[in-house]
């Protein structure tokens, strides 16, 4: 402030603004001294905390790199067993397909055996009215050609004459036919 004044009445020219000599040589061994301290204590506490701090940091990457692995390779292993699990359940699904198949062939087969052997019956039904039928036919015939034959002949036949005289003229029939 001294200066502005001495500045604002002219005496700027007389001025010296330079400290005296015993001034700055305290100031030099002051600052030298501070120096000396400030890199003796403070620059390696400092470079310490700098070294711990930058350590923690490639720690924690490293960990965080290590646990990015672990992901990985557990997503690697879900992945598999994703994979494995859809395998497993087409496999179960083929096999279920084969089976529904074979009870298919299996039902279809027993149905076929099961017409089959109604077929059979029904034949052997129709067979077996065919001939109770024929039968009850030669009876009827045998009694209406004795019958028959009686009005033509006049006379009544007896069982055995009557008996083969139907049987030969079926055969008649039979032979036609």
């Amino acid at each position: 402030m001294l200066t502005l004044l001495a500045v604002a009445e002219g005496e700027a020219e007389s001025l010296e603004l330079l400290p005296a000599v015993p001034e700055l040589i305290w100031g030099a061994v002051a600052f030298f001294l501070m120096m000396l301290f400030i890199v003796k204590y403070v620059f390696p506490k400092a470079n310490q905390v700098l070294e711990d701090r930058s350590a923690a940091i490639v720690g924690k990457m490293e960990a965080a790199d290590r646990k990015l692995q672990e992901a990985e390779a557990s997503k690697a292993e879900f992945d598999a067993q994703i994979a494995d699990a859809r395998g497993e359940a087409a496999r179960i699904v083929d096999e279920a397909k084969q089976t529904a198949e074979q009870l298919r062939a299996n039902i279809i087969a027993k149905a076929e055996d099961e017409a089959a052997a109604l077929l059979d019956k029904a034949r052997a039904d129709v067979d077996a009215e065919r001939d109770r039928l024929l039968q009850e036919l030669r009876a009827q015939v045998g009694v209406i050609s004795v019958d028959l034959a009686g009005r033509i002949v006049e006379r009544e036949l007896d069982p055995g004459t009557h008996q083969a005289l139907v049987d030969d003229y079926i055969q008649n029939l039979s032979r036609a036919n």
